[in-house]
């Protein structure tokens, strides 16, 4: 448990400086979008380009994690769709609450894998991206726009257009194609990913809004619980049942216990969700956290 917290508590503290930065107006609002931008746009690809370019993916395990990864999704999902029957959720609400129990702050999880297994840790963690983020964009685009329908190429198009679905495929593509990464762009890649999750987890901290936990307790405390204790125990459990290894199956468990992801809000607002409910589960989810991740994966690990 010591070692946990040692590699953990350095996220949270970043993510901690993060708020305080921005409740302090520095280094100015203007900063944060732009950052937000710069780093969803061109560092964090940086980091799943040169990671996918060189992951070994002959792995014999990859194919049971890639099973235990839809699995684990397909369970939760229709689990989610079971209470949507029996609560009667209207789609801008059930939107929110998929989001808020199947979406996971890839920032967080990132820089946690690195400080816990290293460069053979992000290798298995950014092929478990290339599964996990494509499919939970298509359930959160179709979970908010279930009562108005949504068309194939709604669905898609934000997946072909997402630039950390790009780069993976793109890592897969060199890395497949034998061409790797030559001439130097290793190091510039390199360069650019070092920079990417301590800047991802300082924009975390900035997107915190503790205003937005009033008035849906009951429902923030309860997605919350499925999202951090519910779902990495069914992770977990899945892995148990393939006979993961140990790492692959830490790292399954983890990216299903995971906060939701800050994004989460801005899809929720543009397809007409329920911001103030998405909003409230990004903060509490993610103060939650700090203590529920190394708690499981103390005990589970």
């Amino acid at each position: 448990m010591s070692a946990l917290l040692l590699a953990l508590w350095p996220l949270f503290a970043l993510i901690v400086a993060g708020h305080l930065l921005r409740r302090s107006d520095f280094p100015g609002e203007a900063f944060w979008p732009g950052a937000e931008r710069l780093n969803y746009f061109v560092l964090f690809p940086a980091l799943l380009l040169s990671s996918l370019a060189s992951a070994p993916l002959d792995n014999p395990a990859l194919s049971r994690l890639a099973l235990a990864v839809l699995l684990a999704l397909g369970l939760g999902w229709l689990g989610l769709l079971g209470l949507r029957r029996l609560r009667g959720w209207p789609a801008a609400r059930f939107g929110a609450l998929v989001q808020g129990t199947l979406r996971f702050n890839t920032y967080l999880g990132l820089a946690s894998v690195g400080s816990l297994f290293g460069a053979p840790g992000l290798t298995v963690a950014a092929l478990l991206l290339a599964l996990l983020v494509p499919a939970v964009n298509v359930l959160s685009v179709w979970a908010l726009s279930a009562e108005r329908g949504v068309s194939a190429r709604g669905l898609l198009l934000p997946i072909l257009k997402n630039p950390l679905i790009l780069a993976c495929l793109g890592g897969a593509l060199l890395n497949l194609g034998g061409i790797g990464l030559p001439a130097g762009s290793g190091r510039l890649l390199g360069l650019l990913a070092a920079a990417s999750l301590p800047l991802g987890l300082l924009c975390v901290g900035a997107a915190l809004r503790p205003q937005e936990l009033r008035g849906e307790g009951p429902a923030l405390l309860a997605n919350s619980l499925a999202r951090l204790l519910l779902m990495p125990l069914l992770a977990f459990g899945v892995a148990r049942a393939l006979a993961l290894p140990s790492m692959e199956s830490t790292l399954l468990m983890l990216f299903f216990a995971l906060p939701t992801a800050p994004t989460a809000y801005t899809l929720t607002r543009q397809l007409g969700g329920d911001g103030h409910l998405m909003a409230g589960l990004i903060t509490l989810q993610t103060l939650l956290a700090a203590l529920s991740l190394p708690l499981l994966l103390g005990w589970l690990g």
